[in-house]
């Protein structure tokens, strides 16, 4: 199944709505789609990415994929009081956009309880140095 690409207008550079077709090929590797999606434009550039199911060992918490142009891609689950996410685990790499299939094999490996999957602490890919450097990012490893 192929989702279709939504990506919002007014976009006011070149480098949102790559990282946009990126998160609709993640989505779609994980069959949701992209309207699941939030992304923050401030620097760095991060998305939000709500999974529906849940991990062992969080029950009864949201799941969610995070972004960002650091340090890539990170699951983490929602706290109950509103505060900020739990990292659990990030996927890690030599790229901010790994393949689609590589994003769904880490939430699989999540789900399975695969602790050979993904790393504990924040992988530095690369700095976030603005817009331009963040379109030129995402259009070479992509």
């Amino acid at each position: 199944m192929t989702a279709s690409l939504h990506i919002p207008t007014g976009h006011p550079h070149p480098a949102l709505t790559a990282l946009w077709t990126h998160l609709a090929e993640v989505t779609a590797a994980l069959g949701i789609g992209p309207e699941s999606c939030t992304v923050d434009h401030d620097s760095p550039v991060s998305a939000y990415v709500a999974l529906d199911e849940r991990l062992p060992g969080y029950p009864g918490r949201d799941v969610a994929l995070l972004w960002d142009e650091v340090h890539g891609w990170a699951a983490a689950v929602e706290t109950h009081s509103g505060e900020d996410l739990i990292v659990l685990r990030y996927l890690g790499g030599p790229t901010i956009v790994p393949p689609p299939g590589d994003v769904a094999r880490f939430v699989r490996a999540l789900h399975e309880d695969d602790h050979r999957v993904g790393r504990l602490d924040p992988p530095a890919i690369r700095a976030a140095a603005g817009l331009a450097e963040l379109d030129a990012a995402l259009r070479t490893t992509a």
